[in-house]
């Protein structure tokens, strides 16, 4: 899915065309016992508490795709009978009124989802009623032929209030607040089917974690039984081990801010695409030689690629792997961070012997944020 995809369902959750009919829900305790257990009508449930789950299902739709929210398709075996697909399809089309199917769900998460606090896992199924649209993208209620028939699932962690000092107003008097058990935001979930090209695709399933390094790849094979793909930060580790083994001792400077150059390039001509930018082998493997690496490090590309990824299949986020907003220059004890634009700022230069960075600067110049006019004294 990308982000107008997500962005069509995660608005609608609070319009008229996407109703949530049943809602089922698992309080787990820190030591994965289920200390509640509920299937509920979602229109019986109080205004102010649909709200809040409201709340919930949207911030499930929410952060970075690529980083936050992870797009994945099922391996063929899986859509067989058994498989993870058919069994979330045969959850999908139950309308969540089998509550033997739930309760396995909410088993395979509490199984393999890792958390040393209490927390809460909510499943709802929804019906989006599609809107047609017109070739200028505005839509046509006319139009609507088509439903997106789904089911969404977050889960929430459940933390003790703060202790604290609150006003009782049966004894008009400053008394200890009541601490409670208190839903905090997800921190995962998922959506099934995905919605692309504006229709359910039951082939494929979008996937939430609110720490993009905290992807939890036992609760993903246990959804989905396919293999996490690589967090946004081992993404980075990964990209970053390639280009060190690649230009090895012979790396320079200019490779380097070539290399973030070229990406940047990239980044800024793919910015109207809703789809996030996204690099295989072959396009790294330009992209060095482009930025000036040797006949050497390119005759090691092919291994170094290999020994980093899953057998040379690796597929890299660029948003992940490259900060478009600055180029920084790291040793022991200096720190130099520069807007991509200006990169050519930074010379390498050799004075009195040793290897230095020069940096070339105009009459505007801060220190601790201090104005300092003049820069060198003669």
């Amino acid at each position: 899915m990308n982000r107008s995809e997500i962005n069509e369902i995660k608005k609608n959750i609070l319009g008229d065309r996407l109703s949530i009919d049943r809602l089922s829900g698992c309080y787990v305790d820190y030591e994965k016992k289920k200390k509640a257990l509920f299937h509920k009508s979602f229109g019986t449930l109080p205004e102010e508490e649909t709200w809040k789950y409201y709340d919930i299902f949207r911030r499930t739709l929410s952060g970075t795709v690529g980083k936050n929210l992870l797009s994945l398709e099922f391996p063929m075996k899986e859509e067989e009978t058994g498989g993870a697909q058919e069994f979330l399809l045969t959850l999908r089309d139950s309308g969540l009124k089998e509550e033997e199917l739930i309760e396995e769900l909410f088993e395979r998460i509490i199984e393999n989802y890792t958390d040393p606090e209490n927390y809460y896992i909510v499943l709802a199924h929804g019906i989006y009623d599609i809107p047609g649209i017109t070739k200028d993208r505005i839509e046509n209620d006319d139009a609507s032929d088509n439903i997106f028939d789904f089911i969404i699932c977050s889960i929430c962690p459940v933390k003790l209030s703060k202790a604290g000092l609150s006003f009782d107003e049966s004894k008009k008097t400053i008394a200890e607040r009541k601490r409670d058990w208190v839903v905090d935001q997800p921190v995962k979930g998922f959506l099934f089917p995905a919605f692309i090209d504006r229709t359910g695709d039951i082939h494929n399933a979008l996937y939430f974690t609110k720490k993009p390094a905290d992807v939890q790849p036992g609760l993903f094979d246990a959804l989905f039984k396919t293999m996490a793909p690589l967090s946004a930060p081992e993404q980075k580790e990964t990209f970053q081990t390639i280009i060190e083994d690649t230009i090895g001792e012979d790396g320079d400077l200019r490779v380097v801010k070539n290399i973030h150059e070229l990406l940047s390039e990239m980044m800024i001509g793919s910015a109207d695409d809703p789809e996030p930018l996204e690099i295989g082998k072959k396009e790294i493997r330009q992209i060095l030689e482009d930025a000036g690496v040797s006949k050497e490090g390119m005759e090691r590309f092919d291994t170094v690629f290999e020994n980093a990824t899953d057998e040379g299949d690796g597929i890299f986020t660029v948003a992940n792997v490259s900060d478009i907003k600055k180029m920084s220059i790291e040793s022991p004890d200096v720190v130099i961070r520069v807007k991509p634009d200006r990169a050519d700022r930074v010379m390498p230069r050799v004075v009195e012997g040793k290897d230095c960075l020069l940096i070339e600067v105009d009459d505007h110049v801060e220190v601790n944020g201090i104005n300092v006019r003049t820069i060198f004294r003669k």
